[in-house]
This record gives structure tokens, C-alpha cells and sequence, in this order.
């Protein structure tokens, strides 16, 4: 991540090159045509050509969106975003004395959150012209997911665009930014500046926390798709229930004009009928009835798997991926149909599929494979389910072998999923070493403390037989995994996945897994793989 980028700088990145203006009226008058309240004091004809939530990141002729906080009203810092170049303020009647101080006009609304995706696209243009979405959310496979439909899109020959955990790129072109997630004017800001790019279509990671904060709000997806719900991000939303439906506002029809969701549990079919957007259900067991589609003839191949895809009118999709675990050929079979959901030839498809190969793709800190003996794998499970799939899909059939497992847990996340997570790896791994995730500003012993107690418990109560050992910091860890294992031995290396910084007290500290893996791994004699280069580090979003 480049570290001269400011937040001014970072939002210009997010922009079209070419600006187009928008006058406060035009505005007015949307608004008033959707039937919300709103008002300008002030010179209605002036025209803006930018929207920015961040008084610090305000482009020339921009309106600056005074929204209230949970600590502050924007309204507050007006006068510095005017004094940044900000031509006009949106703000609501608690922040129209600050904002009208300011000395520009103003446009005033009853919520302002409610309005800031949908003003953002009539300021981009994107309501006209914006490439086609496909969207992804669910709690586990957003990212591998996405990379694989980009794949996909490239073996169809169009130029794609990612927004996502590990990177946003324009075709070829990364987009740096220090945003964790684009608020709604940066992402329909980045969308114009794709389409200067020439961009066709992008994939996206929706998040709950994207879904909750209205971030997606005034981009229409072609195709969204569900990978599926377990527990995680209960700091946010509190329950299951609440979670699942903060995911369940992306498949309404005002979102999105087709669903392609997995229906493996009950969250899935949930999901399935709650849905108003056309909907192709698509299940992994072909024994389930009433699927559209469904995963059929899984056959190992290499580290990954080849199979079919059967749905409606006998048709069959072949192809395969060559990454391992079952859960990604969900991902991968997700891929394709969201695919083939957006009206692509099922012929041409396969074509793709069987020439390309695109659902082999390396997808950073994702079962990312970093040495084969001891098979060393370094992922981003993070939650009990995720670690559950990654430990099972790494288990060898080899005589003697052990599974290996290094994690911990996130700090001021989800506290309840800690001892589960250290139950889950007690049932899957022979040897557990616990250690520090990004502990954030809390305590790190007690996280460790209640991850190490839940795997201690999981063990007593059902007699297993797997070893224990708390070991911090996290470079230690992974060193005393690669010392003890030998060359039959599976070692993962769970939890931050593509990372590069663990934050401990506020401070961000340098730590890359997957070099610590390597750096290990050499020390001890074994052979690591060639080192692949990727240089973002967003924080999980779920």
C-alpha cells in the first residue's frame, strides 16, 4: 500500500478522470420525483461535480456531506471542507446552521444517509451508465468467488473490473486506496472511473457491514449471489436472524435483477424465499430436491476437483478447479452459474471454461498453497465454520500424517466464537497452537486464554486426542509448527489470510503469514514455493 496516499489523494483515485456537472436543483428535483423532502438555501444553480462524505478528502466542486455520526455531526467540519474546495453542502436540519455559516449553498434533506447513494449516482452518471455488477455476500467465499467470476469473465473476453477484501483493480490496473471499504460516493465514483477504462463488468464483495451503512446504496446488480451464513460479526448485529437479514436486503428486486443462491442449509432456502429478485437456487448434493441446479460427479483431480453442474432441461456444465477443498467447488460452481445467470451462451460458456481452465486462480491468503512438504497452507478462515472446511479439505490420507493448525481470534469482535473456534480446531487437528490474531486494543492473553479453554474443553468432554499449546507472539507460532512437523505433516495457518499488518494496540505491526511460513520453512530445511507478490491489506468485512 503506497504510504504517501492521503485521504485527498486517495479519494481522487476513486474518480473519473473526466468530470461532468450537476446542478443543486437537478438534485432538488430528483429527490422531490422520489418522493423525499428537501429544500436548497442558497444559489440552486450552482453545480458540483463531485459527492465526498470526508471533509479531509474533498475534491475542488464537490458537495460535502455533513451526515451525523455516532461521535460527531459533519456539519462540524464544513467550514474546513469549503475551505478544501467544497462548492455546496448536503446536510439535515441538526447540521443546517454550521453548514449554511459555511458561506455556500445547501442542500437540505430530512436523512441524508438515505440519499447519499442515490445522489452519488445522478452526480457519476452511473444511474445510466455504469458496468454490469455481480455481487457477492454470504459469510465465507466472498473473495475466492469473486476472483473466480473474474476469471470467467476474462475467458468471455471482457475487461473486468474486482472491488474486494484484497484489492480493487480497473482490468489490469490497481486501484490503490487506504479505504476498508468504499463508502457509496467512492463506489460509484470508481464505477465512472472504470467505465473510462473501459471496464464491462466488475465484480463485487457486498458485506453485511456494506449492506448495514447503506454503501451499495444506488448500484443495481446484474447478478447477485449467496455462498452461505454461519456465525460471525454478532458485534454488529447481534443475532443470526438480524445478520441474515441485512444479507437478505441485497437479492430485493431494487438491488438486483437476478439471485443465484446456495441452498445448502436453512439459511440458504431462507434466503431463496424471501428473495424478490429472480431467483436459480444451486445446491452441492445432488440428491437435494427442488434445486435448480445442482453439483454432481465431484472426482479429485490433483489438489482440486473436477465436476459437473446439472440444471433445467438436462443441462450439464462440465469443468473443474484446481483448488482444494470441497467448499470451493461450491465457489467455484457459484462462479459459473452467476455467470451463465447474467444471459452468457451455455455453449459459449463451456467453450471458456474448457479452454481457460479459469477457476484455477490463485487467490492471495486463500488456501494459498506456500509449500507441498509439509503441505503448508496459509488461509484466511476466521470464524468457526470457515476453519472447520479449511481443516477438513487438508487432512491427508497418508499413514502417520498430522494436521497442524495455527490461529487465534480477532479483538473487539465476536467474543462467543472464540472457544467454539477452539473446540472446532481440537475435533480437526492433531497438534493446536493458539496464538495472537489482530488483537486490536485488547488484551491478547485472555483472547488466547478463551480460544486455548475451548479447545482444552472440547478435548475432555469427548476424549480426543489432540495437543494443545499456547505460543505468542504470532511469528513464534508458525516457527514452533514448522519445528515440530515433518515431511508427511500438513501445516495451516489460519485467520489473516492476505494481511500484511497485525494491529495490536493501535499500532500496525509488520506481519505477512505467509513470509513467516517461508522464512520457517527455510530455517528448517524444507522448500518452500515460488513467492507470489500482492501488496493490499484491507481489513474482513463479513
Amino acid at each position: 500500500m503506497p504510504q504517501a496516499l492521503t485521504p485527498r489523494s486517495a479519494e481522487a483515485l476513486l474518480r473519473p478522470l473526466e468530470k461532468s456537472t450537476t446542478s443543486l436543483t437537478a438534485m432538488l428535483e430528483y429527490l422531490h420525483e422520489t418522493g423525499r423532502g428537501a429544500n436548497i438555501i442558497g444559489d440552486g444553480g450552482t453545480t458540483v461535480t463531485g459527492i465526498c462524505l470526508d471533509s479531509r478528502a474533498v475534491q475542488p466542486g464537490d458537495i460535502y456531506i455533513a451526515a451525523p455520526g455516532a461521535r460527531f455531526h459533519g456539519a462540524q467540519f464544513a467550514q474546513a471542507a469549503v475551505e478544501t474546495g467544497a462548492a455546496a453542502i448536503l446536510t439535515d436540519i441538526e447540521g443546517e446552521d454550521a453548514a449554511s455559516a459555511a458561506g455556500v449553498p445547501v442542500l437540505l434533506v430530512e436523512q441524508v444517509r438515505e440519499v447519499i447513494g442515490e445522489l452519488s449516482a445522478l452526480v457519476y452518471g452511473t444511474d445510466e451508465a455504469c458496468p454490469e455488477l455481480f455481487g457477492l455476500t454470504g459469510t465465507n467465499g466472498k473473495t475466492t468467488t469473486s476472483y473466480m467470476i473474474r476469471s470467467v469473465l476474462r475467458a468471455l473476453g471482457r475487461e473486468t473490473g474486482l472491488v474486494g477484501t484484497i484489492e480493487i483493480a480497473a482490468g489490469d490496473t490497481p486501484i490503490p486506496s487506504i479505504l476498508t471499504t468504499p463508502e457509496a460516493p467512492q463506489l460509484h465514483g470508481l464505477m465512472a472511473r472504470m467505465r473510462e477504462l473501459g471496464v464491462e463488468a466488475a465484480t463485487m464483495e457486498v458485506s453485511s457491514h456494506s449492506l448495514s451503512y447503506r454503501r451499495v446504496d444506488g448500484l443495481r446488480f446484474a447478478v447477485s449471489g449467496f455462498t452461505n451464513l454461519t456465525q460471525d460479526h454478532l458485534d454488529l448485529h447481534g443475532s443470526m436472524q438480524e445478520y441474515f437479514e441485512t444479507k437478505a436486503l441485497l437479492f430485493d428486486l431494487e438491488r438486483s435483477d437476478r439471485a443465484v443462491i446456495m441452498v445448502d442449509d436453512s439459511w440458504g432456502l431462507e434466503m431463496a424465499r424471501q428473495a424478490t429478485a429472480e431467483v436459480w437456487t444451486l445446491a452441492s448434493d445432488p440428491a437435494t430436491t427442488g434445486a435448480d441446479w445442482v453439483i454432481d460427479n465431484v472426482v479429485p483431480a490433483g489438489l482440486g476437483h473436477r465436476f459437473q453442474l446439472r440444471g433445467p432441461d438436462g443441462t450439464v456444465i462440465e469443468t473443474a478447479t484446481g483448488l482444494p477443498g470441497d467448499f470451493n467447488v461450491s465457489n467455484a460452481a457459484l462462479a459459473v452459474l452467476m455467470v451463465l445467470a447474467s444471459g452468457v451462451d451455455p455453449a459459449r460458456l463451456q467453450e471458456a471454461l474448457d479452454r481457460a481452465n479459469p477457476l484455477t486462480v490463485e487467490v492471495p491468503g486463500r488456501m494459498q498453497v506456500i509449500a507441498e512438504a509439509p503441505a503448508s497452507i496459509v488461509d484466511f478462515a476466521h470464524n468457526p465454520d470457515a476453519l472447520a472446511r479449511a481443516l477438513s479439505s487438508v487432512r491427508s490420507a497418508e499413514p502417520g500424517s498430522r494436521v497442524i493448525v495455527v490461529f487465534g481470534a480477532t479483538g473487539e469482535r465476536d467474543a462467543t466464537k472464540r472457544p467454539i473456534m477452539g473446540a472446532v480446531a481440537a475435533q480437526h487437528a492433531d497438534v493446536v497452537i493458539v496464538t495472537d490474531d489482530d488483537p486490536h486494543s485488547e488484551d491478547p492473553a485472555p483472547i488466547r486464554a478463551a480460544v486455548a479453554a475451548g479447545a482444552r474443553a472440547e478435548i475432555q468432554a469427548h476424549g480426543l486426542l489432540s495437543e494443545v499449546r499456547e505460543i505468542h507472539p504470532r511469528a513464534a507460532a508458525i516457527a514452533a509448527a514448522v519445528a515440530m512437523a515433518g515431511e508427511r505433516d500438513t501445516i495451516l495457518v489460519a485467520g489473516r489470510g492476505h494481511e500484511v499488518f497485525q494491529e495490536v494496540m493501535g499500532v500496525n505491526l509488520e506481519l505477512d503469514d505467509r513470509e513467516e511460513l517461508r522464512r520457517a520453512l527455510l530455517a528448517h530445511g524444507f522448500s518452500p514455493l515460488a513467492a507470489t507478490s500482492d501488496s493490499f491489506d484491507p481489513a474482513d468485512e463479513g
